[in-house]
């Protein structure tokens, strides 16, 4: 029961199949709203901690352009580009925004774009999410967040090699899907250790688990989230709790042998098997 993000990652998802084990994944339990609150905590820090890392990495001495991201009175400030309108999204355009940055944020869900504008109003553009309006935003950038979620699959790549060669030499591009494969085409996993590469003259920062940096925040964040399905599992067994709970059930990744949710089987190109009869064919 934990952080899995089997798509990008067919090494450790054959492991777990030939181990038998029965594999809960944080990142795929829903909840009523059709949220995922246990993957909130973490996307709430990582956002946050997306526009510190951007802003740190324009400085001239991290390799970037030498942009400050709110500006000064007569000078004006970053542009900030924010893909994507989830619990990531949000919390890296309200940081952008609180520090005085000009921020854009995209995403193709028209009723999430109302919501944002009227949050913040005039303070945040929202633009609907084209291949046009992508490459648009992008070479004005400044900083690009990557902040875009399929639960469960792999995240697209919205970012081509091309388009990261034609940006602003210095620009600094924070890809947050990281874990999920990553959302720009030149995307790889980096460390707390070692941040950060370039690629065309950009700065790319693709740290797999951000939350990490900050790990006393970030535990006290997740704990309070999963302390109550833990105690379920505890109470009732794996099998009674998965079954009276479809919402903890949808975070049931693999389970002996087999992959039990739709979007890991079909990124990884495995079989599926639905949750209820993987469980029952072993009671």
């Amino acid at each position: 029961f934990t952080y899995l993000h089997l798509a990008p990652d067919p090494e450790q998802a054959a492991a777990l199949l030939a181990s038998g084990a029965t594999c809960i994944a944080y990142e795929t339990v829903t909840s009523a709203n059709r949220g995922l609150p246990l993957l909130a905590p973490m996307s709430e820090v990582a956002g946050r901690m997306a526009i510190q890392a951007g802003a740190h990495n324009l400085e001239k001495a991290q390799g970037g352009n030498g942009v400050l991201l709110g500006g000064v009175p007569g000078v004006e400030p970053a542009q900030v580009m924010v893909i994507g309108g989830g619990v990531v999204g949000i919390n890296a355009a309200r940081m952008a925004m609180g520090m005085g940055a000009d921020v854009t944020l995209l995403d193709r869900d028209l009723n999430r774009l109302k919501e944002l504008d009227m949050l913040f109003g005039g303070r945040l553009k929202t633009v609907y999410s084209t291949k046009e309006a992508l490459e648009r935003y992008a070479l004005q950038a400044d900083l690009v967040v990557g902040a875009v979620l399929i639960p469960g699959a792999s995240a697209p790549k919205l970012i081509s090699r091309d388009l990261v060669a034609r940006m602003k030499k210095g620009a600094v591009m924070v890809d947050v899907a990281i874990d999920q494969g990553g959302c720009f085409e030149t995307s790889r996993a980096t460390t707390h250790q070692e941040p950060t590469y370039v690629v065309d003259g950009v700065v790319h920062y693709c740290v797999a688990n951000m939350p990490g940096g900050v790990a006393r925040t970030s535990t006290m964040a997740l704990t309070n989230a999963t302390l109550p399905y833990a105690v379920k599992l505890a109470r009732h067994g794996v099998f009674a709790a998965l079954e009276q709970d479809e919402h903890l059930r949808n975070g049931l990744n693999v389970h002996a042998g087999q992959v039990t949710h739709a979007a890991v089987a079909e990124a990884l190109g495995l079989p599926f098997m639905e949750p209820m009869q993987a469980l029952r064919n072993l009671v």
